[in-house]
C-alpha cells in the first residue's frame, strides 16, 4: 500500500502519527471512514488510540518497531500505523452539496504541496479538493502526512479528465478562476470588484509548468497573486492559502 497501484488494489491506503491517526479514528466514529486495522508498538501514549480503535470495533495489534518500520515510509517511524478504507469519492459526490469554494488541482506532481493544498483548503473553509488529470495520489503516504488530518474533514476527488472536472465545477455553479502568476488582474483587483465572493472553484496549476493552455481556454478568469517585495514567484501551496482565503473572506462579509 506504499504505492498508488497497491493502495487501489488492496482498496486501502495507511495513516501513520498521532495526529493522522487520530483524525482517522474520529471519521470512523461518525461514519465518514472505515479503518480497518490499527498497529502500534505499545508505547504509553498509543494507549488511548488503541483503546479508542477497539471502542469502535477495529482490530488492533501490538506489532514490534521493526514490524511497524516495515510499514511505514518515514525516517523516523512513530510506531502508530492505522489501514483505512480507500474512499471511492466521485467528483460529483464532492459536489453534491454545492459548496461555494472549491480547489481543483491540475496536474500536481508534488504530495507534499497536495497535501499542504488539502490543508489549507479545509482551514479556509473550502467545500471539496478536487485533483485533476494526471494528478499525484491524495492518499499516498507524503501526502496524507502533510494534510495533517484535514485529508478526514472534507470530500477529496480525483478524475483524469481535467475537462470533466472544470465541466463538473460549472454545473455545480461554481465560477472557474485559475491562479496564473503571468495573469493580467492581480486578487487585490479582483477583491475590490467584488467578484470574489461568487462561488468559486480555484484551479491551480503544476508547480513546474503552470495551468495547461487547454485548462487556462475553458477557465473564467485568471488571476495573479500581486508580489510587493523582491520575490519572483510563489509556491503552489502558498499561492493556494493566499488564493483561497481570499475567496473566503470576500465570501463571509
Amino acid at each position: 500500500m506504499t504505492r498508488r497501484a497497491g493502495r487501489e488494489k488492496a482498496g486501502a491506503f495507511l495513516v501513520e502519527g498521532a495526529q493522522a491517526v487520530g483524525e482517522a479514528l474520529a471519521a470512523h466514529g461518525t461514519g465518514a471512514l472505515r479503518v480497518r486495522e490499527l498497529f502500534h508498538t505499545g508505547a504509553d501514549r498509543q494507549a488511548e488510540f488503541a483503546a479508542a480503535a477497539r471502542s469502535g470495533g477495529v482490530p488492533v495489534h501490538q506489532v514490534t518497531e521493526r514490524a511497524a518500520a516495515s510499514l511505514s515510509e518515514t525516517v523516523t517511524p512513530q510506531g502508530l500505523v492505522a489501514v483505512c478504507d480507500l474512499p471511492a469519492t466521485s467528483v460529483a459526490d464532492a459536489l453534491a452539496a454545492r459548496p461555494r469554494l472549491v480547489a481543483v488541482l491540475v496536474g500536481i506532481s508534488d504530495p507534499g504541496n497536495a497535501g499542504t493544498v488539502v490543508r489549507v483548503s479545509d482551514a479556509a473553509g473550502a467545500g471539496a479538493v478536487l485533483f485533476a488529470g494526471d494528478a499525484v495520489d491524495a492518499y499516498g503516504g507524503k501526502a496524507v502526512r502533510a494534510s495533517t488530518g484535514s485529508l478526514f474533514h472534507l470530500p477529496i476527488a480525483r478524475d483524469r479528465s481535467a475537462g470533466a472536472v472544470l465541466d463538473a465545477c460549472r454545473d455545480a455553479g461554481l465560477r472557474l478562476v485559475g491562479a496564473d502568476g503571468r495573469a493580467p488582474a492581480d486578487l487585490d483587483a479582483a477583491a475590490d470588484d467584488g467578484s470574489l465572493a461568487r462561488p468559486t472553484a480555484w484551479v491551480f496549476g503544476s508547480e513546474a509548468h503552470g495551468l495547461p493552455e487547454e485548462v487556462a481556454s475553458r477557465l473564467d478568469t485568471t488571476l495573479r497573486v500581486p508580489l510587493h517585495g523582491r520575490a519572483e514567484s510563489l509556491n503552489l501551496a502558498t499561492a493556494a492559502a493566499v488564493c483561497l482565503y481570499a475567496s473566503a473572506r470576500a465570501q463571509r462579509r
